[in-house]
């Protein structure tokens, strides 16, 4: 895509997201009566609504107090749910315009005409009763259906179980973005695999950025932080890090027998090292700050390989086939397979999982179309990875409904422990040692309880809201195996909670903030549970400069050695998630090579605990709007020291 149609594209993205904004502001205050000011109208005033409209307005406002919960004023919380209201809808609109897309051909022809397009004429002519006193004739109900026939497959981008969704742009509005999608000259990005990461770029203005860094010169909250560090990572660069981490890592098991000597043309080829040859399945792959999944995009075309290549291995064959008996089966399972259990990846921005999400989604279509597969014989749900560093939702009586009956006790005070520690996620982002934490109080509990007498209570966080205070009765514990298995107990009981946590309530507001809670809480344990098992490779793009101003309390006591620079500590938390021998591949700022402020990152980080296999000094002009230099390298974990 160059420069000019990129340009187009901000502008198109630019006057999208002006549009909803404005309308949905219009509507949370003309229909549900909510200003922007943060002054809400009595709902009994609100005589124009119905029952599924007071129901409604009741939903914002538990969505608007769990927003609060993080935004701590009302007009931020208002502005927060209008934005990622916006953002939803532009992205499930631009989705469809890329699943329409001839190349691609997913769905029918849905919004390229608009209420004339073939789908929705095919939808008039199967239901024409249902639709005949729709004032829209039916239009926004077609796409509401199709949002929840997707919804079953991305779930990030579609559920529309959420209070984000009630809005939905006017029949104005609608038509007024839709013709901006549909010009033109916009016709060639909707082919192209990468326009949903550029969307996600430029949602947000480059003024609003330039606003904000005047404002002060630490981002103030996570929604600062990201989007003060969205910048496009370009192909080559991807390719390089990617083909000389992951490519790297295959070449070497494969002793440079492979195709992907040819096909990753930015790997350095030299002598191979010993490296044992694994089943495709247990390679795993992160990026910690995933963006719109740019790396993951691509280490998705390297996988495809490595499947095709492991199943002709002699060695791999047999356990494949155990699986997968023909060329056949193995083909329609390996874009599921890619998606399930390599590729991984965080954001503290729940806008960039979507994208994310939907882009490997997109990607795994392609992969089943270029081996000629059905869509009938396709699976139904795929689910990528993609994790939101979101913090434990903030009801604590919800929490405490659940910890009451926890048995034994021991597992409610663990639970609570990591519920605490995620307090801050969604600013730290994967740089929140959540596994270090667990295991340090699990650790701290079993001392506990080798050292105090039988029968004894225990109270480990007397400082924790009166709703969260519970007691661990050592007694209840008799077996020291018990210990060995307790993380793995923590983790269930988090994910069991996350998922049950929508029990019968009867008020509208009730069930909603369940249902948030729920969300959050879901997110929160998909969180933990990633960063449970080491990785083979972390490709990054991570953010650079100051902490915010809400983590650098904690980015000082856990990153010491690297605390100057987000993106120093990104690295050293990069080695850390790593297996002995894995890769890391990243683009940062070039400063600290030289600057003296970064003589313990080099000396420890660099050369005491990994090895660097391989650096390009990248200059200015790379992260296109970026005014910064930057370099690209890799890095070995297992330094001088291993």
């Amino acid at each position: 895509m160059d420069t000019a149609l990129r340009n187009t594209l901000r502008l198109t993205i630019t006057s999208c997201r002006r549009l909803l904004e404005e309308d949905y502001l219009l509507q949370l205050e003309g229909r549900y009566g909510i200003r922007s000011d943060g002054s809400i109208e009595p709902l009994s005033s609100l005589q124009h609504l119905d029952v599924a409209g007071k129901a409604e307005r009741l939903s914002i406002e538990a969505s608007l107090q769990h927003e609060k919960l993080q935004e701590k004023e009302l007009p931020h919380a208002i502005t927060r749910f209008v934005r990622e209201s916006a953002f939803t809808a532009l992205n499930r609109l631009a989705a469809l315009k890329l699943m329409e897309h001839p190349s691609r051909g997913l769905i029918a022809e849905t919004i390229g005409q608009k209420e004339l397009s073939k789908g929705f004429r095919q939808f008039v002519m199967i239901s024409p009763e249902a639709l005949r006193n729709k004032p829209d004739g039916g239009y926004r109900l077609y796409l509401e259906l199709l949002f929840d026939d997707l919804g079953l497959a991305l779930g990030a981008l579609f559920n529309r179980s959420l209070p984000q969704s009630i809005l939905f742009p006017t029949p104005t509005c609608l038509s007024q973005v839709l013709d901006l999608l549909n010009q033109p000259e916009l016709v060639p990005v909707w082919g192209d695999d990468e326009t949903i990461g550029w969307i996600y770029q430029y949602f947000t203005p480059p003024e609003l950025r330039d606003q904000v860094r005047k404002e002060s010169a630490a981002p103030r909250n996570s929604n600062e932080l990201s989007f003060r560090n969205q910048f496009y990572t370009p192909r080559y660069v991807v390719e390089f890090l990617t083909d000389n981490t992951l490519g790297r890592i295959w070449y070497e098991m494969r002793q440079g027998n492979t195709q992907l000597a040819e096909k990753c043309q930015y790997l350095i080829q030299r002598e191979t090292g010993e490296r044992e040859l694994k089943d495709p399945r247990e390679l795993r792959i992160l990026d910690p700050a995933c963006g719109s999944g740019h790396f993951l995009l691509y280490a998705f075309d390297l996988l495809e390989t490595i499947y095709q290549e492991a199943y002709d291995d002699q060695a791999l064959k047999p356990i494949l086939e155990k699986d997968y008996p023909d060329t056949a089966s193995f083909q329609r399972a390996v874009p599921g397979l890619i998606l399930e259990n390599n590729l991984h990846g965080i954001d503290i921005d729940l806008r960039a999982t979507q994208i994310a999400s939907l882009a490997l989604w997109l990607r795994a279509q392609r992969c089943f179309a270029d081996h000629k597969i059905p869509r009938r014989q396709r699976p139904k749900a795929l689910t990528p990875q993609i994790v939101c560093a979101e913090p434990m939702p903030g009801e604590y009586d919800l929490l405490g409904e659940f910890l009451r009956d926890l048995k034994p006790a021991i597992l409610g005070n663990l639970v609570r422990e990591v519920w605490e520690h995620m307090k801050g996620a969604d600013e730290i982002g994967s740089l929140l040692k959540i596994e270090q934490e667990l295991r340090d109080a699990i650790r701290k509990a079993r001392q506990a309880w080798l050292s105090m007498p039988e029968g004894v209570q225990l109270s480990l966080f007397g400082d924790r809201p009166a709703a969260l205070q519970l007691k661990m009765d050592l007694s209840e514990i008799r077996e020291e195996s018990f210990w060995d298995g307790v993380e793995q107990d923590v983790l269930r009981a988090l994910e069991n909670y996350a998922r049950t946590a929508l029990e019968a309530d009867t008020t509208v507001q009730r069930v909603v903030t369940r249902q948030l809670f729920s969300h959050d809480a879901i997110q929160g344990f998909a969180f933990v549970d990633l960063l449970q098992r080491p990785f083979d490779v972390v490709l990054m793009n991570p953010p650079f400069g100051t902490s915010s101003l809400n983590s650098k309390e904690y980015i000082i006591r856990s990153y010491p050695r690297t605390k100057n620079d987000l993106y120093a500590a990104f690295v050293e938390r990069g080695l850390e998630l790593l297996q002995k021998d894995g890769m890391l591949g990243a683009i940062t700022n070039r400063t600290g090579f030289f600057l003296k402020s970064f003589q313990q990152w080099r000396e420890d980080i660099l050369l005491k605990e990994s090895n660097v296999t391989a650096l390009v000094d990248l200059g200015y002009g790379v992260l296109d709007t970026a005014m910064v230099e930057t370099a690209a390298y890799i890095l070995q974990k297992g330094g001088l020291n291993s």
